[in-house]
């Protein structure tokens, strides 16, 4: 008890120690127990830490500087600005090229052509890397990036990615190097484990980077004329600039990690190809937040907190899984409540039947705080994006839940620009259209077999 964690995460833990003696045990042990946390994740703070340490602060912008841009965009965000600067070191970068992506099929296209030119190194995380159709597809395409010479590492989380032994063969006899992030005996058993790397990152060159929803695996690209599969809804982004950098050193910091694991030494040094020299490109703010049990901060949950309560105008949320934590919550009906204009897309039908039901138990008290909430009805909405006041904007890998505020491993882009957010509310806008708003007097009529599932999964929200 003496770490004081989360009550409700703990009360979850112990209704499962109550309820089911043997199978709460373990339950206990992988979600209640914070011993774990600071055990597993104290070998995190190496020499990794000081070897990205220099590379992290070149990119640091100057207050004065900030405002010496008199750009109304970053003036109405920089309290969040200045939170993740001094949170985790999360600089401000100012010179980004940012084109939105939408769905599978775009991002797949993108990363692939870009792969085509990489020239020095591509490195990947992943929460799913799957060899079915499109994963053996991105191996074919790093295998011949490799065989061009250029330098391929992958981490992939070892519950939520399914690659078989023939896929890592032929990465491995390719010269691929490849990592799995805190191995498990029985993935198939644990897909609710603690402290699972749910990042999607691909960097190349150090100067082209990608992240958002998407995962490498056949549900995300949509087949046309394949009424047989889920339509899959999902939104990445593409950023080449300065932010890559900060991408990197969060990479790097997970590469060592996974390293770590397997060998008893680390590089010595950083090649500076990592970090190289780039064009001037558009000018698109972006800051890179980065949240997981290592840091001491919820720092994307934190970044998030403060957007909902800094918004002078409306907030849009798109999200898979809407299960807040108190702040959250709190901070929405509040900023509803005082007359900013806040509406919340989910899907109708999500891919977890306890978060289904756990995310319906939240809708008649923010409903009746004024706030405006949709089903997105065409198949399985996973975007994972914000926009406040039409000028700031956060594409990540981020749900609004639990999970990814305390438990796993994330990472957002935080962009201060019309243009992106234009785009995301016209986006937003357009999936209204294959949306259904919820009104709360028809919402208020529900079965009771529904209401009770809701709040029996509610209990365990901190879980899920």
């Amino acid at each position: 008890m003496k770490s004081n964690q989360n009550p409700r995460k703990t009360v979850s833990s112990l209704l499962f120690l109550i309820a089911l003696p043997f199978i709460g045990l373990i339950i206990y042990y992988f979600f209640g127990l914070e011993y774990r946390k600071s055990k597993i994740f104290k070998r995190k703070d190496l020499d990794a830490n000081a070897l990205v340490k220099e590379w992290n602060e070149r990119l640091q912008i100057s207050d004065q500087r900030i405002h010496e841009l008199d750009d109304q965009a970053l003036m109405d965000r920089l309290k969040m600005v200045k939170l993740l600067k001094h949170n985790q070191n999360a600089y401000l970068t100012l010179k980004n090229d940012v084109k939105v992506l939408i769905n599978g099929n775009a991002t797949f296209e993108s990363i692939f052509k870009d792969i085509d030119e990489a020239q020095d190194h591509i490195h990947l995380e992943y929460f799913i890397f799957n060899d079915d159709n499109i994963g053996n597809a991105f191996i074919d395409k790093l295998i011949e990036a490799r065989n061009r010479g250029v330098e391929v590492k992958l981490i992939y989380d070892s519950v939520g990615s399914d690659l078989s032994r023939a896929g890592k063969n032929r990465m491995k006899d390719a010269g691929i190097d490849y990592h799995s992030f805190m191995p498990v005996l029985f993935s198939d058993f644990t897909r609710k484990a603690n402290y699972r790397n749910h990042r999607k990152i691909c960097i190349i060159d150090g100067h082209i980077g990608y992240l958002g929803g998407i995962n490498v695996s056949d549900s995300y690209v949509n087949k046309k004329g394949d009424t047989g599969r889920l339509y899959w809804r999902d939104t990445h982004c593409r950023i080449e600039g300065h932010a890559v950098k900060s991408l990197q050193v969060q990479w790097l910091l997970n590469w060592y990690f996974v390293c770590q694991c397997d060998k008893e030494e680390l590089p010595h040094e950083i090649p500076s190809s990592y970090f190289p020299e780039i064009d001037e490109v558009e000018d698109v703010a972006v800051q890179i937040a980065a949240s997981g049990p290592d840091t001491d901060w919820a720092n994307i949950m934190e970044a998030l907190f403060i957007a909902i309560n800094t918004a002078q105008r409306c907030v849009r949320i798109t999200t898979p899984y809407f299960i807040p934590n108190e702040s959250i919550l709190t901070a929405l009906k509040s900023a509803a409540r005082s007359g900013i204009e806040i509406e919340i897309l989910v899907p109708r039908k999500g891919d977890s039947w306890a978060a289904r039901y756990a995310s319906r138990s939240y809708f008649t008290e923010i409903l009746e705080s004024g706030v405006k909430l949709y089903w997105y009805t065409k198949g399985m909405l996973h975007a994972k994006t914000m926009v406040v006041d039409d000028h700031f904007a956060t594409i990540g890998t981020s749900n609004m839940d639990y999970r990814s505020f305390d438990i796993n491993f994330e990472i957002n882009a935080l962009m201060y620009n019309e243009r992106i957010s234009k785009e995301l509310n016209d986006l937003f806008d357009k999936d209204l259209l294959d949306s259904e708003q919820i009104i709360l007097e028809r919402w208020e009529k529900r079965n009771k077999l529904n209401k009770f599932k809701e709040s029996f999964c509610r209990l365990w929200a901190p879980l899920l």
